[in-house]
């Protein structure tokens, strides 16, 4: 094998390497594991747009196989997992409310919580839609 030859194997296999490195940490990635032990998510906080589900949705099923129930005080969240208990403080009014996360969303840009109708009314008037938040994390399922 010529020189050449022995260079550009030595760079395939160094590809390759490099190739199934990025696939193995893609595919940890999308195990479901946020990377952060189960204790991480506890005083955990973020701000951001919260909304509150549409009439529609009532007795539907959740992510987590639950029925929506708006009387309930539940929440969708991208990330945390089902039955994280979150405090969801209004940040213009200081009024807050406790909710178990049971449902995956929201999916509309700028929204980090989707609460049910009744989580949203404790804090925040139905009328205005979207409110800003800051939620913590109280139980780091």
């Amino acid at each position: 094998m010529s020189p050449a030859h022995r260079g550009a194997g030595i760079a395939s296999v160094a590809w390759r390497g490099a190739v199934l490195a990025v696939l193995y940490l893609a595919a940890a990635g999308c195990s479901g594991d946020s990377g952060m032990g189960e204790s991480s998510w506890a005083g955990y906080t973020q701000t951001g747009k919260a909304s509150y589900y549409a009439e529609k949705f009532q007795s539907r099923k959740t992510a987590s196989g639950e029925l929506y129930d708006k009387a309930k005080r539940t929440a969708a969240h991208k990330k945390l997992p089902f039955g994280t208990e979150v405090r969801v403080t209004n940040i213009s009014n200081g009024k807050s409310v406790i909710v178990r996360v049971n449902d995956r969303g929201p999916f509309s840009k700028g929204r980090i919580i989707d609460l049910s109708s009744s989580a949203f009314r404790s804090i925040g008037r139905l009328a205005q839609g979207g409110i800003d938040v800051k939620i913590e994390v109280l139980d780091g399922r």
